[in-house]
């Protein structure tokens, strides 16, 4: 199958605006499925479910958060939040209608947001691995590894090297699947410098103060209003298997083995879980 096309609207966030990009796959005319990843990463995360959702005759959209990829960044740190994102994500979903979401991690928390907002035409809810109460621990864990990432790498594969160790709950992915990760989180800085594919101030709201409890259950009651997956790596951090309890009495979910935070879906099954469930 053909690479995706490449995207692009100018997105207001309430005191300016910035270039929001996105990976699109498959025909302008399927019901379009939005595509979010989490704090890190970006929207080729998603190539492998992209390409088998375009191949039922979906229009899959992968953003790249602002910040993050190939979309611009934004001018403070302080903006790099959920809100501000679902802001600058609200006209593209409003130009593309009924849709269905798939959330990875900060794309479920973003989700959320979206869904409970009035009149929201999302349809199908697939939230990968996070939910409406995150414990501090995780968070701190996340800080760590953020205010340890390199500022620059030798070559692309020490980069790689760096991404299989602090994504390692990913799961068991191939050398070809960890080098796919790694050719589209590396960046050429000006001066000729390997970098990470994001702003480095991302962290935002995050990495202020010490780390804290999330917790969100109305704007998850919300959002869960519709046909709702959730997906839990089995030893995942941030989904908590009682959180996860808590959120099956209103949804469906499932726990997949060998993970933890969060599965890439690229696996098979767990590509055919997501597909079926959003057919």
């Amino acid at each position: 199958m053909a690479e995706p096309r490449l995207g692009q609207m100018n997105a207001s966030f309430g005191e300016g605006s910035v270039v929001l990009r996105w990976w699109e796959w498959g025909p302008a005319d399927g019901l379009p499925v939005v595509c979010v990843h989490g704090l890190t990463r970006n929207g080729r995360d998603f190539d492998v479910l992209a390409r088998d959702l375009a191949a039922r005759g979906r229009r899959v959209l992968c953003v790249d958060v602002p910040g993050r990829g190939v979309s611009g960044w934004l001018p403070r740190p302080e903006l790099y939040a959920v809100p501000v994102y679902a802001q600058c994500l609200a006209p593209l979903v409003a130009a593309l209608g009924r849709h269905d979401w798939v959330g990875t991690s900060m794309g479920g928390l973003i989700g959320m947001a979206m869904a409970a907002l009035p009149h929201a035409t999302m349809r199908r809810f697939v939230v990968n691995d996070i939910g409406p109460f995150v414990p501090a621990a995780a968070i701190g864990r996340i800080q760590a590894y953020m205010a340890g990432a390199p500022t620059e790498f030798a070559d692309a594969a020490a980069l790689e090297a760096y991404l299989r160790r602090v994504h390692a709950p990913f799961g068991a992915l191939s050398d070809a699947e960890w080098a796919h990760l790694a050719r589209h989180s590396a960046r050429v800085a000006p001066d000729g410098r390997t970098v990470l594919h994001y702003d480095p101030a991302i962290g935002g709201p995050m990495m202020a103060g010490d780390p804290a409890d999330i917790e969100l259950w109305p704007l998850w009651e919300a959002a869960s209003a519709r046909p709702t997956l959730v997906l839990r790596g089995e030893a995942s951090d941030l989904l908590l298997p009682e959180t996860a309890v808590r959120m099956a009495a209103r949804v469906r979910v499932e726990t997949i083995p060998g993970c933890g935070h969060a599965p890439a879906l690229m696996e098979a099954s767990q590509v055919a879980l997501v597909a079926d469930f959003l057919s």
